[in-house]
């Protein structure tokens, strides 16, 4: 049985084509804002990090009405890295809207996100998005789909996927691109004429895979999923079972039941199948737990969440400046936070290590674990990290194999030259070439490894004009070594506050990354240099007076404004001896091994030892 009063889809598409955009005017145009309320640009982002750096990181659940029918909304994140956002979520919809920039075309994330939506069938409504951007190409995106499709072996039937023209910005879509659409009404009318309603037994035993969990002060821990089979009401029994045995039946309540209306949860007595819902009842619930009615516990199988390929260590700060700026700084609030992250985030891996000082993270890439590192600075943790490594594999034979992504780039004609440069050190291989204007689209498969640090000299050879993206493409045999970074370290001397007289003299061996009246201990990192090569630079030296020389003569000593170092870029410039220090108010690059002496001596032993 259907139920014909809802549609359950999901918004999908590589990062800024416009998906949280798209959700937003259909949440307008759908009668959930009044006609002169005041609405953010991205209402669907709602952490600080979301807004930020507008990207969607977590997915998020609202719906709108059309035609009497609920359409309840799953708006997916775009970045690769937060690709088991995407795979949980599509578990509760029908069929998904596939967001394509009218200009840009399919992406590495377009590939990721559709395979994945075919591979479940689900029904798909492509969304030509930005059409009224300059040089939109609506007719060679919709070939390109196309051919994407193909490519990726779809049906016959997801091949004849309608595509709707549209402009987010402008919250107008049609069917047709040469004809400008009025409002979002094609749009709406396609999900609810093409997309499936939910089907299953009303009448059945109740059953819902847990998709999702978040916390509520009221209630406790909600479990959010699609209600697969029966009915659910307040006080009803049920039992949390899990398909692959992973802990004991819990038999429990549901206490409170939630469904999306608009962007709020309300409060319902009962809801049916096929409907997306919060139930809480449990402080246990755990993404991939199965929720039934205590006469038939049957659990669901969950869908395979893709491995992680990035792993950094995460280690309790033993710096000299230890504790003072945190708020939690021993492993066990570490060790604690880690694993409450792993339990909502499937896609990220920690693990303990011989040391109980010390945590194995891995995730998706740099972007997935540097935003769990900010959000962990922000909540008052304070920790240091390694520099991040991938994960090998190896296959039958005892063969190496490394993760390889699916780079795409996007530069001007004239830096082509040097970027393919870049992409023969970094082991890169040439797959593809588009032009487009003054500029090209290039396709290269390359180890992740050799991404690594990479971003800042890619903006640099494209004079900030380039945009890359790339996306996990496979594993292949290991390519070789790779150089992962040409420059060296400008290491603190001693401990103390850095002054003008020091710093001046440092300056000249490379670039600094502090200022005068900054604290600094000895193995600091507070520069780089240009060589290949690691320095010991004193910048807390204060020039001797005498007679003829005062201290008010530093005055007339010039600095060169530091570099300030972003977390990502911090992330990027580590080397294999080196750590960040992460605190709630600083960021600091430091030698593993503080002590020179010490350092040479290791540095020695591991030149003999290869």
């Amino acid at each position: 049985m259907k139920n014909e009063r809802l549609r359950n889809v999901a918004i999908i598409a590589h990062v800024d084509h416009g998906k949280t955009s798209t959700v937003n005017e259909m949440l307008k145009q759908g009668g959930v804002f009044r006609q002169n309320q005041q609405v953010a640009d991205c209402v669907m982002d709602s952490g600080d990090l979301e807004k930020e750096r507008g990207i969607t990181i977590l997915a998020k659940n609202c719906s709108c009405m059309h035609r009497g029918v609920k359409i309840n909304i799953v708006d997916t994140p775009g970045h690769a890295d937060f690709g088991g956002e995407v795979e949980r979520s599509l578990k509760m919809v029908d069929g998904v809207l596939l967001i394509v920039d009218a200009y840009e075309g399919p992406m590495p994330q377009t590939r990721f996100v559709l395979e994945k939506a075919l591979a479940l069938n689900l029904k798909v409504i492509v969304v030509v998005n930005k059409i009224d951007k300059p040089g939109a190409r609506c007719k060679e995106v919709r070939d390109e789909v196309l051919e994407l499709l193909m490519d990726l072996n779809a049906s016959d039937e997801q091949l004849d996927s309608p595509f709707v023209y549209a402009s987010a910005r402008t919250g107008h879509a049609s069917l047709d691109p040469d004809v400008d659409g009025k409002d979002f009404m094609p749009l709406l009318d396609m999900i609810v004429d093409y997309i499936p309603a939910p089907e299953g037994d009303p009448d059945g035993p109740f059953q819902m895979l847990v998709s999702s969990t978040e916390s509520n002060d009221y209630v406790g821990k909600l479990a959010i999923g699609k209600i697969v089979r029966g009915t659910i009401s307040v006080n009803s029994p049920i039992v949390v079972t899990n398909y692959h045995h992973e802990k004991e039946d819990e038999r429990c309540k549901v206490t409170a039941l939630y469904e999306f209306e608009g962007m709020k949860k309300v409060p319902h007595e009962t809801s049916e199948f096929g409907d997306i819902v919060c139930i809480a009842g449990s402080p246990n619930f755990r993404i991939g737990d199965t929720v039934c009615s205590a006469d038939k516990v049957e659990a669901l199988p969950f869908v395979k969440i893709s491995e992680p390929s990035v792993e950094m260590t995460f280690s309790v700060n033993d710096s000299p400046f230890a504790g003072r700026e945190g708020k939690y700084v021993t492993s066990r609030h570490l060790r604690a936070r880690l694993y409450k992250e792993a339990e909502k985030d499937l896609s990220l891996k920690v693990y303990d290590t011989d040391t109980t000082e010390a945590f194995r993270v891995c995730g998706r890439g740099e972007m997935h674990l540097s935003i769990l590192i900010e959000n962990m600075r922000r909540e008052g943790y304070e920790f240091q990290v390694s520099m991040p490594k991938v994960l090998y594999k190896y296959d039958q034979n005892g063969t190496k194999l490394e993760p390889i992504d699916r780079l795409v780039v996007d530069i001007p004609q004239e830096c082509m030259g040097t970027v393919m440069s870049k992409m023969g050190v970094r082991k890169g291989e040439f797959v593809n070439m588009t032009t487009h204007g003054s500029r090209l689209k290039m396709e290269f498969l390359i180890p992740s490894r050799g991404l690594f640090g990479y971003k800042s000299e890619f903006l640099t050879d494209t004079k900030g004009e380039g945009v890359m993206t790339s996306v996990h493409h496979d594993y292949e045999p290991y390519k070789g070594d790779i150089v992962r970074r040409n420059m060296g370290s400008l290491i603190s001397f001693e401990t103390g506050t850095s002054v003008v007289y020091g710093l001046y003299n440092a300056q000249e061996r490379g670039d600094l990354f502090i200022g005068p009246n900054v604290e600094v201990y000895a193995g600091m990192v507070v520069g780089r240099n240009p060589k290949n090569e690691d320095l010991v630079v004193n910048v807390c030296k204060v020039k001797h007076l005498s007679n003829c020389r005062s201290s008010s003569s530093d005055d007339a000593l010039r600095l060169t404004p530091p570099i300030k170092m972003s977390l990502e870029e911090s992330i990027e410039f580590l080397g294999d001896d080196e750590l960040l220090e992460v605190t709630p108010e600083n960021l600091r690059i430091r030698k593993t091994i503080l002590d020179q002496a010490q350092r040479a001596k290791a540095k020695f032993a591991q030149k003999n030892k290869d």
